[in-house]
């Protein structure tokens, strides 16, 4: 007699096992292309993104006009070894971390806003 599972579900039976090949590189070379992909796309932009903030915080001098993370622009009055002192406004002086500038900008950036 046959059940109804029987005709909806068929039984399925193990074959030879194949022996396992050795593909060798060709089973990484999908990962070796989207590793390089990834160093391309991601890490070598983000790292040449740092070098130009370390070069740009280094070379900051007072009278420069900056930037902070949190959108506040001001003039540098004073550069420490960690620390800069921003005018945002007349007789207003703020103190930031270095690594909070976010940008440098021309000259005559903030007169003309």
């Amino acid at each position: 007699m046959i059940s109804i599972s029987n005709l909806f579900i068929s039984n399925a039976y193990a074959e030879g096992a194949a022996p396992a090949q050795g593909g060798g590189i060709m089973d990484f070379l999908p990962l070796i292309a989207l590793l390089a992909v990834f160093y391309f796309l991601v890490l070598r932009p983000q790292q040449k993104r740092a070098k130009e903030v370390k070069t740009m915080l280094e070379a900051m001098q007072k009278g420069d006009e900056v930037v902070t993370n949190g959108g506040v622009l001001g003039r540098v009055v004073k550069v420490g070894e960690s620390y800069v002192s921003i005018e945002v406004a007349e007789g207003v002086t703020v103190n930031v971390q270095k690594v909070a500038i976010q940008t440098a900008l021309p000259k005559g950036t903030i007169k003309s806003i």
